[in-house]
């Protein structure tokens, strides 16, 4: 070839480039790497954490079909505002799917926060409706043991009768009233 002449890319050639971009693109899909391991671990310390810190939650989570923890959600905000963490959820014990969650928010904010949310799930139609959804959305219905501010609220009759119970705690960072209201929760894959 001259070097006045340009190389042409054939069929062929693109369809090799292409196949190896796909192969390439697939090394980064998270299969065997040590992600499902991290968020186990990190599950494991909240759990040990808010049971140590708040004696009212190891009753309701031994009564509970299923638990939702997320160890760590990162909000921030200035007029708009959002957050974002990972997790798993473990039934009797034993991790069955992970989630991320994913929150949006408009209003008057300013500041960020890190937090853990535990959601215990009471009742098998509960558990049985977060996990068939394909985004499920956090609700004002919820049931806090522990509150938003992290203060420890009494397991009451009626706190134990609700489908689902949220506990926020460890909040570290300067924005106050942490919820899970309007928080979606989604399936993913480490």
């Amino acid at each position: 070839m001259s070097s006045t002449q340009s190389p042409r890319l054939s069929r062929r050639g693109f369809a090799l480039g292409m196949a190896g971009l796909t192969v390439t693109a697939a090394c980064g899909n998270g299969v065997g790497n040590s992600n499902a391991a991290v968020i186990d671990a990190r599950v494991d310390a909240t759990l040990q954490e808010l049971y140590n810190q708040y004696p009212n939650t190891v009753e309701i989570g031994n009564k509970a079909n299923g638990i939702l923890v997320m160890p760590l959600i990162t909000e921030a905000g200035f007029g708009f505002g959002g957050a974002y963490g990972r997790g798993a959820l473990r039934v009797n014990g034993v991790t069955v799917d992970y989630y991320q969650t994913v929150k949006g928010t408009a209003g008057l904010q300013i500041g960020a926060a890190q937090y853990a949310t535990v959601l215990f799930f009471m009742t098998e139609d509960a558990l049985g409706s977060f996990r068939r959804s394909k985004g499920w959305e956090a609700g004002a219905d919820l049931a806090y043991v522990v509150g938003d501010q992290g203060e420890q609220l009494s397991a009451t009759t009626t706190t134990t009768t609700s489908p689902v119970i949220a506990a926020v705690f460890g909040q570290a960072g300067l924005l106050l009233g942490a919820t899970v209201e309007g928080t979606k929760y989604t399936r993913i894959i480490p």
